[in-house]
């Protein structure tokens, strides 16, 4: 079995949590800028590559503007996200906007940012026509969905035909047919079929796919595919006895399909691109809470400041995080625990029977991973508040990146009769200052 090591001591996050209160996240600058190097290392065989970081991992703008510094674009999902991107100086074709039912005025925003704007089906393609008064972009990119299982080396990682994303490889020929035909002279291809998976033939696998449909575009259509990005879905080792992926393995597979399908179809100039948000930001972050009670009744539940509004993927999706009791990694695991926050929901645990070193009151747990689809995915069910986000620079010092919500942000947006919840974010105000 595998070890999981904090990335920051006991002493450095007792430090932080003085100034900051836990709950808070903790996002590791060093670790970030090296798993992002170590992308397109691995891809520096393609020169055009671009990692379109996907937002919604982890939307804080400090962590896209690091990323943005070490070559890292941006993949969008919402108007929101695009003026994210543009407040950071991310625009143009280091932008792309992936989105699905997307309303007209995101595409508008789009185009006047010069985003690659990314069509999850057929019908959007009329959408995008009446958005922009009946323009195109020189370049429109478009999602396929083959639909069926995809598999693996280890078996099926994958359902598309379950999928809502995409349209089917009849209506990828299709739009793109009406795209040559209105203009447009380069197309892009994309494709999602597969999350968090743990096999280094994931990417070669979808490369294959996507390659053979971009030849057949070439040359049933006279098409020209200027970019096929990969998407995201390539996982982390959440557990310690998972093995992590070889980035490099998985950049050299991609390179041989490259070779063998595109290079012999006089297609060696297309670039190539992914959207990692959670393998790159997953590791570099970390959810840590104070342990605030204990109580045993068929099970030792201990209750700590964070709960499911903090990091709601246990509640979901039954996903594992590893925890680590600061200041005692090196002891034995022999106490069995559920760690559990303060919803009234019996699905907030944040770790079921989970065996742990001996917990006291006033512990701090670092709950790893939680770096992408953490903080992003928090919300406020029983007025619970969104934490602090917190950076640990290169230099071993704190940065607040984001504070954290008081009572105030909480009532600020109720419209109400008398203004009481005016009143009452006023208060929240005064009590905080």
């Amino acid at each position: 079995m595998g070890k999981k090591v904090p990335f920051a001591t006991k002493e450095q996050l007792e430090r932080a949590a003085a100034t900051y209160p836990t709950p808070f996240y903790v996002y590791d600058e060093r670790m970030i800028r090296e798993r992002a190097r170590a992308l397109y290392a691995a891809f520096s065989w393609n020169p055009g590559f671009c990692e379109y970081f996907a937002v919604k991992a982890t939307p804080n703008p400090t962590i896209v503007s690091i990323l943005a510094e070490e070559g890292c674009g941006c993949d969008c999902a919402t108007g929101t996200e695009l003026t994210l991107a543009d407040a950071c100086g991310v625009r143009g074709g280091k932008v792309m906007l992936s989105s699905n039912d997307t309303p007209d005025e995101d595409y508008r925003q789009a185009y006047k940012l010069g985003a690659i704007i990314n069509l999850d089906s057929y019908d959007q393609l009329a959408s995008l026509k009446r958005a922009l008064g009946g323009r195109l972009p020189q370049m429109v990119c478009l999602r396929v969905n083959p639909g069926g299982s995809f598999e693996s080396s280890n078996g099926i990682i994958g359902e598309p035909a379950d999928s809502k994303f995409g349209m089917t490889t009849d209506q990828l020929f299709q739009a793109a047919r009406e795209l040559v035909d209105a203009g447009v002279t380069t197309l892009g291809l994309h494709a999602f079929l597969a999350s968090n998976t743990q096999v280094e033939d994931y990417y070669p696998r979808l490369a294959r796919v996507l390659f053979g449909l971009a030849v057949r575009l070439r040359q049933e259509l006279g098409a020209h595919v200027a970019l096929v990005d990969l998407s995201g879905g390539i996982g982390v080792d959440y557990r310690p006895e998972d093995v992590p992926v070889d980035i490099a393995a998985v950049g050299a597979d991609v390179h041989a399909v490259f070779d063998e399908v595109l290079v012999p179809a006089g297609m060696g100039d297309v670039r190539l691109a992914s959207e990692l948000g959670r393998w790159l930001l997953a590791p570099a972050g970390a959810l840590v809470t104070r342990v605030i009670h204990e109580k045993v009744t068929y099970k030792d539940y201990l209750g700590v400041d964070a709960c499911s509004s903090n990091l709601m993927r246990p509640a979901i999706y039954d996903a594992y995080h590893h925890v680590s009791v600061l200041g005692h990694e090196g002891e034995p695991s022999t106490f069995r625990y559920n760690v559990v926050g303060r919803l009234c929901e019996n699905s907030d645990q944040l770790a079921h029977d989970r065996m742990l070193p001996k917990v006291s009151i006033g512990d701090l747990l670092f709950i790893h991973d939680a770096g992408a689809h953490g903080f992003s995915m928090g919300y406020n069910y029983n007025g619970t508040l969104r934490s602090a986000e917190l950076l640990l620079r290169e230099d071993g010092s704190f940065q607040l990146i984001r504070r954290a919500e008081t009572p105030a942000d909480y009532f600020a947006t109720f419209d109400f009769p008398g203004s009481r919840f005016s009143a009452l974010a006023h208060s929240s105000d005064s009590q905080e200052n």
